[in-house]
């Protein structure tokens, strides 16, 4: 998967179980997966008291106007909806965390905040 920091990307992520979806967008999809991995079962944060950081499913936008707005258009959809989209990418909702990495996890891994 080749992903650019000059797009911006609308992302799905799940738990280990797949009954919890967390939608987001961000401008940098591998740095934002790591940050909801290193965030895993703290209660601050909705994806990390829920342990989403299983990417799977992803969409690309050159301006960060239109991925908001399709964020927000995918927050309001039901979950089957939800379900039907991610299939459409992703049959059997394979974790594509790997392809973002060499290795997942990856070795060196920091919050941007920390930084």
């Amino acid at each position: 998967m080749k992903v650019s920091q000059d797009n911006y990307y609308v992302y799905i992520v799940t738990n280990k179980t797949r009954t919890v979806l967390y939608i987001g967008v961000t401008n940098d999809l591998p740095q934002r997966i790591i940050e909801h991995y290193l965030n895993d079962g703290k209660p601050g944060t909705f994806a990390g008291k829920y342990r989403c950081h299983f990417l799977i499913y992803y969409e690309e936008f050159k301006y960060i106007t239109d991925a908001i707005a399709r964020e927000k258009e995918l927050k309001k959809w039901s979950r089957d909806k939800k379900h039907k989209l991610i299939e459409s990418m992703n049959t059997r909702w394979v974790p594509l965390n790997a392809e973002l990495f060499d290795k997942w996890p990856p070795r060196d891994m920091y919050h941007r905040k920390d930084t």
